[in-house]
Parts: C-alpha cells; structure tokens; sequence
C-alpha cells in the first residue's frame, strides 16, 4: 500500500457537490494533513447556493475564515488564488504528495484533459500528471455527454483517478451528511488516509 500523503492540494470548481469539498477539508485537517486549498470563485457562487455559505473572495480573508472553523484540528491549512503562479504546486520541484479536485466541473477536468494550465489549479493537476503522483478528479454532472467521458478516459490513461460522487446506499443512511460522508471516505481511501465515516466492506464502523 501507498504511504498516506503528507501534503494534500484540494481545489474547489464551480460545479454542484462543494458540500463534498467543504467536508474533505475538515477530515484531512482532522487527520493531521497539510491542506493547500485552491478555489474558483465559481466555487465561491456555488457555496452560497447549496450551502448558505459566504466564502470571502480573497485568499488571505479565505483561509483566516477556515482557520476560525477548523482551528482546532491538528492539520495545517494554506489557500492559494487561481493567479498565483509563484505557489510552489505550480512546479514539480514544490509538488504536494497529492491532489484532489472536488467537486470537479467539466470545464476543468476538459482544461486538464487538454493540458491547458490557463489558472493555477489546472496548471496544479497538469503537475500531478507529469509528476505521476496522485489526481483525483471528482466529477458532479449527469448526464455525461461523449465529450466528458472521453475526456476522463483520457485522464484514466494518463493516470488520473476518475471517482464520481455516487453514494452507495447499503450502509442505509439517514440523512444527507451520511452520503456525503460516504463519498468522502471514498476519497480518503484513495488517499490511503485513515477515515471512520465509512467502514470497509464486511467491516464494522469504527467509532
């Protein structure tokens, strides 16, 4: 098994699911991770609709905001803005251990799909490819159309991970946290990060 990685790079898009985002955040703060969060300010819209949540726009105001809400976790939190080119996942010589886009608009795996690199989080995951260390795209659209599966086939064949938002329903959840949780704990375990949101099949959940 992979090790578990030190240093996450999380971006937030503009498409539906920053529920999943949001709480991914919070586990691998709660796992002791270094978190470098990247965000579209389509993800900022996006928050306000689902989640009744005002991110501030700017990167400094961003982090201080998660700062207050998570402060307590043993994980160490930096927010970079989709301009800035100087930040260190912008080179493979400063590339975090892994990536995860989540949730991920179609706009952005195509980008990356294509190797375009136009914003800091695409130029981010074009890294992780050439770098061949861990992307994964977290894609929330229905239906895909030709062109997005075959852009996330190509992404396959490049080595990125295509994980879906798709909540099983045999752990019989309760409410809308549980099938967020079931998700996240989906991509954690990709991560090779401990999780107890969710127990391995035949497994029990552990407290």
């Amino acid at each position: 098994m992979a090790p578990a990685p030190a240093t996450v790079c999380l971006a937030f898009t503009g498409a539906s699911g920053l529920p999943y985002g949001i709480r991914l955040l919070e586990c691998l703060l709660a796992a002791g991770r270094r978190v470098q969060l990247l965000y579209s300010q389509a993800a900022r819209v996006v928050a306000k609709q689902e989640m009744d949540l005002e991110l501030p726009a700017a990167p400094k105001e961003l982090a201080e905001h998660f700062r207050a809400a998570y402060g307590e976790l043993p994980g160490t939190l930096e927010v970079y803005g989709r301009e800035e080119w100087f930040a260190p996942m912008a080179s493979g010589s400063g590339a975090p251990d892994a990536m995860v886009i989540c949730p991920c608009s179609m706009g952005t795996l195509a980008a990356v799909a294509q190797g375009l690199a136009d914003n800091l989080i695409e130029r981010a995951a074009d890294v992780m490819l050439k770098e061949r260390r861990p992307l994964i795209l977290v894609p929330r659209e229905t239906p895909f159309s030709v062109i997005h599966l075959e852009n996330m086939l190509r992404l396959a064949r490049a080595g990125a991970l295509i994980l879906p938002p798709n909540p099983g329903f045999y752990a019989h959840p309760q409410s809308v946290d549980d099938l967020v949780d079931f998700v996240v704990a989906r991509i954690l375990d990709q991560l090779h990060v401990p999780q107890s949101l969710q127990a391995p099949w035949g497994g029990e959940k552990e407290a």
